[in-house]
C-alpha cells in the first residue's frame, strides 16, 4: 500500500476516534454495561464465524512455520471465547471510576477545588499474536470511557476483524459511534509507524508483546508510552527465612507458568543459609526440569548448578531456566536488584519485619512483596478485576494497569462569584 494511502486511512481512524471518545466519555454506566454484556452474547452467538476466521489465521501461520507456542497464543477456540464472554461480564460488573469526585477543600478565596476521575481519551493499543487482547482491550478502554484503535499482528489480521466487527455491530444496535472501537485493517508495518505520529488525536500508546516491539514503538512515537520491555523478576531468601516456605513460593514462581513476565527469573540466597537451603531448592526445581546457572559459591553448595555467564545475570527466561547468587547480606541483595532487575517484580523471604520494611521501601519495582510468589503481580490478583498490561514505568501507572489506570483526574472548582485578588 502506498504511504499517501497509509497515512489518508489513519488519519481518518484517528479524526474518528478523537470524535467517538467525546460520546463513549459521557455514556451513563448502565449504557456501557449493557454494551459490553451485549457483546458477550454476540460472541457466542458469531462463535462458529470467529472460530472460522481464527482457523485461516492458523492454516496460514503453519504454512508460514509458527513456533507451538505462537500457535497456542493465536488460537482461540471454544474455551477462548467463553474466557472473552466471562472477561466482559466480569468488566461490566467493576465499579465505574469515570466521574468519581474527592479531595474537595474550601479555599481561603471562597472557591471549592476537588478533582474529577476522567477518561483518558483516545488509546491506541499494539500488540501481537493473542486476539483475545481485542475483546480485553476493548472492553476496558469502554468500561474507562475511551476510544481504542487496535492494532494486532498480521499473524491474526483475521481474528482480530471478525471480533472487531461484533464489537462495532453492538455498539451500532446501541446507537452509539462504532468507531469508539477500530482496529486497523492492514498488515503494512508503515501502519504503525504512522499511528505513532498522531499526537493531536490518540492520548496514549500501550504495546503489549516482545521487548524487540516495545522498544521500537518506544523508539518512533510521539505520543506518551506506557511500556514494560521485560519481566525480570528475583526473590531474596534472607537468613530468617523459614526454608519450607521459601522452597515453595520459589518454585511457584519458576514452575507454575514459566513463559510469563511475572515468573521468577533470579533467586538470591543469604550465604548464612545458602549451605542449608541451596540443596533443597536445587532439587525442588531440577525435579520440575528447571535448568540453574549459578555463581561459584552457589555450586559448591549445591548439586546439579552450572557456572553461569556474565549475560545470564538480568536474563529473561520466560522458560525453565533460572539464575542463582549467593549473597554476603540484604544490601548486596538490593545491590543486586538495582542492577540487573527491571522493576516489575521483587519478593523478599523472611520473618524478620525490620529487614522486610527496608525491603518494601528501598525497592524499586512495580510491585514489592514479602512472603508470596512473583506470580502475585497481576490485576486480577490484585482485586483489580482485569488489567490491560502492566507498566514498569511511573507516568502515570506503575503496575497492573486496570480501569482506575485508564483514566486521569481533573481539578474542579466550584465557586459563588469569587473574584482573583
Amino acid at each position: 500500500m502506498e504511504r499517501a494511502q497509509i497515512e489518508s486511512i489513519i488519519l481518518d481512524m484517528a479524526t474518528k476516534a478523537r470524535r467517538a471518545a467525546r460520546v463513549i466519555g459521557a455514556l451513563p454506566t448502565a449504557v456501557k454495561n449493557r454494551i459490553l454484556l451485549d457483546v458477550g452474547e454476540a460472541l457466542l452467538a458469531r462463535k462458529d464465524f470467529l472460530l472460522a476466521e481464527n482457523e485461516k489465521d492458523l492454516i496460514e501461520a503453519d504454512a508460514r512455520g509458527i513456533t507451538p507456542a505462537m500457535r497456542n497464543r493465536l488460537q482461540i477456540g471454544p474455551q477462548g471465547i467463553e474466557d472473552m464472554v466471562r472477561g466482559l461480564r466480569e468488566v461490566a460488573a467493576l465499579e465505574d471510576p469515570v466521574g468519581e469526585v474527592n479531595e474537595m477543600s474550601r479555599r481561603p478565596s471562597g472557591i471549592t477545588v476537588g478533582r474529577m476521575r476522567v477518561p483518558l481519551g483516545v488509546v491506541c493499543m499494539i500488540y501481537e499474536s493473542r486476539p483475545n487482547v481485542t475483546i480485553d482491550a476493548a472492553a476496558l478502554c469502554v468500561k474507562a470511557g475511551n476510544a481504542v484503535i487496535l492494532r494486532g499482528g498480521s499473524e491474526a489480521i483475521r481474528s482480530n476483524l471478525a471480533l472487531a466487527g461484533v464489537l462495532q455491530e453492538v455498539l451500532a444496535r446501541h446507537q452509539v459511534d462504532p468507531a469508539i472501537v477500530q482496529v486497523l485493517s492492514f498488515t503494512d508495518r508503515e501502519g504503525i509507524d504512522v499511528l505513532l505520529q498522531q499526537e493531536e488525536c490518540i492520548d496514549l500508546v500501550i504495546p503489549r508483546g516482545g521487548e524487540g516491539l516495545i522498544r521500537a514503538v518506544t523508539e518512533k512515537s510521539r505520543i506518551p508510552v506506557l511500556k514494560h520491555y521485560k519481566g525480570v523478576c528475583h526473590a531474596y531468601v534472607d537468613e530468617d527465612a523459614d526454608l519450607d516456605m521459601a522452597v515453595r513460593i520459589v518454585l511457584n514462581a519458576k514452575v507454575q507458568r514459566p513463559g510469563v513476565c511475572n515468573a521468577l527469573e533470579g533467586l538470591l540466597v543469604h550465604r548464612a543459609i545458602a549451605g542449608a537451603f541451596l540443596p533443597q531448592v536445587v532439587a525442588a526445581l531440577k525435579q520440575e526440569g528447571v535448568r540453574l546457572l549459578g555463581c561459584a559459591s552457589s555450586r559448591v553448595l549445591a548439586e546439579g548448578i552450572e557456572p553461569a555467564a556474565e549475560s545470564d545475570w538480568g536474563t529473561e527466561f520466560l522458560d525453565l531456566a533460572l539464575v542463582v547468587r549467593v549473597v554476603a547480606d540484604l544490601d548486596e541483595a538490593m545491590d543486586y536488584i538495582d542492577r540487573y532487575g527491571s522493576r516489575h517484580t521483587e519478593i523478599i523471604l523472611t520473618n524478620s519485619y525490620a529487614r522486610s520494611q527496608r525491603f518494601l521501601r528501598e525497592v524499586d519495582a512495580s510491585a514489592v512483596m514479602v512472603n508470596a510468589s512473583t506470580r502475585f503481580n497481576d490485576g486480577g490478583q490484585f482485586g483489580l478485576g482485569a488489567e490491560i498490561g502492566i507498566s514498569t514505568t511511573k507516568l502515570h501507572a506503575y503496575g497492573p494497569m486496570g480501569l482506575k489506570e485508564l483514566t486521569t483526574r481533573k481539578f474542579i472548582v466550584f465557586g459563588a462569584g469569587e473574584t482573583r485578588a
